[in-house]
């Protein structure tokens, strides 16, 4: 159950070959697969392995047509991974109606169609296509226990299962099934149960339509486990709006919510003070060990860390510092550590420029402040305190219009049947929301209020002894903590269904998924495949990540989904649910 190992393997049979693709060869990619492969291998490590070149297979084909024939390149083979689509299908015939390469071994990351086989058949006339093999890598691996299939604008999707708009988004259905079903394939387990949120279209159908697709096809018969087995959780996104719209502060998460973490890329450009070798910088938990120590470490842990590793730098450099270097043989030492000394050098200029960006940001925009309400409206219920604190954060200079936008959206999803919303609303405007951030208020309440949502958001079904002690936990941990109170409704939802406590009515089995006749005590999973339509967020990520390393050996948890939000993606695909 480990999303970067399962991928990496894949792509370790795709680049070592066996003894038919041994020697020098091309790699060729689609935007996909680039993604992919760029999670779990660096170019270098890469091109280590006998491969000259890697290239996307669109661009060669567009160098094909801007340009005079060329003699093909006869004495190089051809690796490609490349996703199952219509069109990578159509640019792959080309090439092999003209081929270029030796020969040609074809690896696809999810499952092809008789009729997509043909067509690769019907074009390969000089017989170049020495083999054709499905890998099922059909999603990034972010994390070891986050996956996503970086399928974004899928809020949409879910308002509109069940309705007349469903067609309308049916290939974004198939890729988030296709999704699903790869990382099954890539973990190489079959569910001993399918669950799903019982207020969601669009999670029921997905659920259904992965049991049918399982039941069918016999490539999904692995060995099942004797006791509870793996559970799949097919959830949405609209059951818990509130973790998106929070401020974060731990390192993977505050990157991604302030600076943005797309492809593992950080863009700086523009930040005060970096130069131009930082101005576009990887955070990869497989390229970057310091990353990977600490990117689930607070802001002030991080602020430690990061002093630890000058620290440590400077002690390295000092040892070698070229002024005293008075012999050959010490010169030879310095060179043989050098590419290691410039590596590290490059690794701390990277961590104190994004810690700087972030510190900087976190001033200019009172963080510290707009996030202590943050968690107090998603953890506490006190009207008449909240609304009086949201009327001086709305008249506040010092805070910026989208954080006003994002305490006007919890503050109205707290209190949507207590509150008066179109007073809110007023006040947003007065304190400088632009008309179209106030509309949000009614189109995230037609998303993700009451009557949308399933139940638990805001503990409706928690008794009154689980919220006194919840109350009591957060008092006694202090004041560190005022910043990370919320505990997103994910793991509650995964904490009942490990005790055996998630109820079928909130979240029922697809029929026929669990053997027959198992006992409630077989119920209880040993592993658990958490797939979020709609997207998840990195504190659901970070979560997830403290509850597998609090439960080793006991259950553990993979949390995938169709994209990775921050509070900005949430709500720009919010806009174009039409709500």
């Amino acid at each position: 159950m480990d999303g970067i190992a399962a991928i990496r393997s894949y792509i370790d049979r795709i680049v070592n070959g066996d003894e038919h693709c041994r020697g020098m060869k091309v790699l060729l990619l689609d935007g996909s697969t680039t993604h992919i492969v760029s999670c779990v291998y660096s170019q270098t490590e890469i091109l280590e392995k006998e491969v000259y070149l890697v290239s996307r297979l669109e661009d060669i084909q567009k160098h094909s047509d801007n340009q005079t024939p060329q003699q093909p390149t006869s004495h190089l083979k051809a690796v490609c991974f490349l996703r199952p689509t219509d069109a990578n299908i159509g640019l792959m015939g080309q090439e092999l109606s003209k081929p270029r390469f030796a020969e040609y071994h074809l690896f696809f990351s999810s499952i092809l169609t008789s009729g997509q086989l043909r067509v690769l058949a019907e074009h390969d006339v000089h017989e170049k296509v020495k083999r054709v093999q499905e890998l099922y890598g059909d999603f990034i691996p972010i994390n070891e226990d986050l996956l996503s299939i970086q399928s974004p604008n899928t809020l949409a999707m879910t308002v509109a299962a069940g309705t007349s708009w469903a067609p309308k988004y049916a290939q974004l259905y198939d890729r988030n099934l296709q999704g699903l079903q790869g990382m099954l394939l890539a973990l190489k387990r079959q569910p001993s149960a399918i669950r799903y949120a019982g207020h969601s279209p669009c999670a029921e159908e997905l659920a259904k339509d992965l049991h049918d697709t399982i039941e069918q096809d016999e490539i999904f018969r692995f060995r099942k486990s004797r006791r509870g087995g793996l559970h799949v959780l097919v959830l949405d996104r609209r059951d818990d709006p509130v973790t998106p719209l929070l401020s974060q502060w731990t390192y993977q998460a505050m990157v991604h919510e302030l600076l943005g973490l797309n492809n593992h890329r950080v863009i700086l450009k523009g930040a005060p003070n970096i130069p131009p070798d930082l101005e576009e910088v990887v955070l990869s938990a497989t390229q970057d060990a310091f990353f990977r120590e600490n990117r689930h470490k607070n802001f002030g842990e991080l602020g430690e860390e990061i002093q630890r590793l000058m620290q440590d730098y400077q002690k390295q450099t000092a040892q070698h510092n070229t002024g005293n270097l008075n012999s050959l043989e010490e010169m030879q030492a310095f060179m043989e550590k050098f590419p290691d000394l410039r590596s590290r050098s490059h690794t701390v200029s990277k961590h104190v420029a994004i810690m700087g960006e972030l510190a900087r940001l976190v001033d200019i925009c009172s963080l510290m402040d707009v996030s202590q309400f943050e968690q107090e409206l998603a953890c506490s219920d006190d009207q008449n305190s909240h609304w009086r604190e949201l009327m001086q954060k709305l008249q506040s200079e010092s805070i910026k219009i989208p954080d006003k936008l994002r305490l006007g959206l919890l503050f109205a999803l707290r209190y949507e049947q207590s509150g008066n919303i179109h007073m809110l609303q007023s006040a947003m405007n007065k304190g400088g929301v632009p008309a179209d951030m106030v509309d949000l208020v009614n189109v995230m309440l037609r998303y993700g209020g009451t009557k949308s949502r399933g139940p638990g958001l805001y503990g409706e079904h928690h008794n009154l002894m689980k919220k006194m002690t919840k109350h009591f936990i957060t008092s006694v941990q202090g004041v560190q903590n005022v910043y990370a109170q919320h505990i997103p409704l994910l793991m509650d939802t995964i904490q009942s269904a490990l005790r055996g406590k998630l109820h079928p009515q909130t979240h029922p089995f697809v029929p026929g998924s669990t053997e027959a006749g198992m006992q409630p005590e077989m119920a209880i999973p040993e592993e658990i495949l958490v797939y979020m339509v709609g997207g998840v967020t990195y504190e659901e990520g970070t979560k997830v990540s403290e509850f597998n390393a609090a439960n080793q050996g006991r259950c553990r948890v993979v949390l995938a989904g169709s994209t990775v939000h921050n509070s900005t993606s949430f709500l720009e695909e919010l806009k174009r649910t039409s709500l």
